[in-house]
């Protein structure tokens, strides 16, 4: 596997320049108020978060956020806990500039509230009080709407002043963030990433992840007009598990970061997907990222010609990240010769469909070592290097 230049990435061991400090020392670096958070409360009446969702000082998507993933059950259980007046926790805000607020947790809460006053959320799965199921705001009794109109919903900021520059910011943000997870659901590995790593690399793999044959492949839905046109996304992908959970990212991610595995993964594969993912942000240049983009969109069309919507699947079952990682691997080192491997598409879905049978082994879900992904890049490898071989 031959490298884009300025590709080739240096992981270091996290604590290998850890310092040791005295108490000293220690008392010392507190006093000077090192990685101390200044912050402000706040409270907001709960018609007023309208106009807050709307104002252009407040930006509701920034890199931390999540995919939206509350559906109308539990946007209605949040407006239940405000009748019967049950605490619920504060949203973070991040003051990004003198008086420009980025929403860091809270989103999806902010999101149910806004929806509810604009008459847009109908009122499903209550418990305590179903008599107002199918309900909207507009619709409900008199007194509840007073009573859910003096309730309030209280914030957290960052003041501005937290951090010295914009790298300190950076990292300030990232680090609060890891930490806040404040009661919704738990984010999946790549959520996790794609907020506390946001950055080059990371817009790039968000981006490519709504690749049509990509999609078609993993069963996902694909990008509709109104998606690229407007940023409108559909019903069903907002449902789809994959899409919620930023697993669509992810397969981008390991494509990249496959290229390197074998010379860099210490640990978990998490680990190094996180790793690889926060150097490659600073570390790659604008070419190094339009190098790698062109790459997955040669790699992912050819695969796609060759063996269609079966693509990294044994027989008919879903799509295997066993098959994905090695597939990809391999495929990408013959995009200049496309026509080529094309010629010989029936001869390689079936030498495929011979790995499957002869190493069944290989595919397996306990198969994750780093020698099983050297011997599963070598049987693909092997098997497009003799198929294109055999070409008179």
């Amino acid at each position: 596997m031959i490298l884009f230049p300025g590709e080739q990435l240096e992981i270091k061991d996290k604590n290998s320049d850890s310092k040791q400090l005295s108490d000293e020392d220690i008392n010392a670096k507190y006093a000077r108020g090192e990685i101390r958070i200044i912050t402000e409360q706040a409270r907001y009446p709960l018609p007023s978060i309208v106009k807050m969702v709307e104002d252009e000082n407040y930006k509701l998507d920034p890199e931390f956020q999540r995919r939206r993933r509350w559906d109308a059950q539990k946007q209605s259980r949040l407006i239940e806990s405000f009748i019967m007046n049950v605490p619920v926790p504060p949203i973070f805000f991040y003051e990004a500039k003198l008086s420009y607020y980025e929403v860091m947790d809270g989103l999806q809460r902010l999101t149910a509230i806004y929806e509810f006053y604009k008459d847009k959320l109908v009122l499903d799965g209550l418990e305590e009080w179903s008599e107002l199921n199918g309900r909207k705001y507009s619709e409900l009794p008199e007194q509840i709407k007073r009573g859910i109109d003096r309730r309030y919903l209280s914030s957290i900021i960052l003041l501005h002043e937290t951090a010295k520059d914009e790298d300190d910011a950076k990292k300030l943000k990232q680090m609060v963030f890891e930490r806040i997870n404040s009661g919704g659901d738990k984010l999946e590995a790549q959520e996790s990433r794609n907020a506390i790593y946001n950055g080059r690399l990371n817009q790039l793999c968000i981006k490519l992840s709504r690749n049509k044959y990509l999609c078609r492949m993993w069963n996902i839905p694909e990008p509709t007009e109104e998606e690229f046109k407007i940023g409108i996304i559909s019903e069903k992908l907002q449902n789809d598990k994959k899409y919620k959970k930023m697993e669509d990212v992810e397969l981008v991610l390991r494509f990249f970061a496959y290229r390197q595995r074998i010379d860099l993964q210490k640990g978990t594969l998490e680990n190094y997907l996180s790793t690889y993912l926060q150097r490659g942000n600073t570390s790659f240049s604008e070419t190094t990222i339009n190098n790698l983009k062109t790459l997955f969109e040669k790699t992912i069309s050819l695969v796609y010609q060759v063996f269609r919507e079966k693509a990294f699947r044994k027989k008919q079952n879903r799509p295997l990240i066993a098959i994905y990682d090695p597939m990809m691997y391999a495929f990408s080192q013959y995009t200049d010769i496309s026509d080529k491997v094309l010629r010989h598409s029936e001869k390689l879905r079936k030498g495929v469909k011979k790995i499957y049978n002869d190493y069944p082994e290989k595919f397996k879900g306990d198969a994750k070592g780093l020698k099983d992904v050297r011997e599963r890049n070598e049987l693909f490898e092997k098997l497009i290097s003799d198929t294109l071989g055999s070409e008179s």
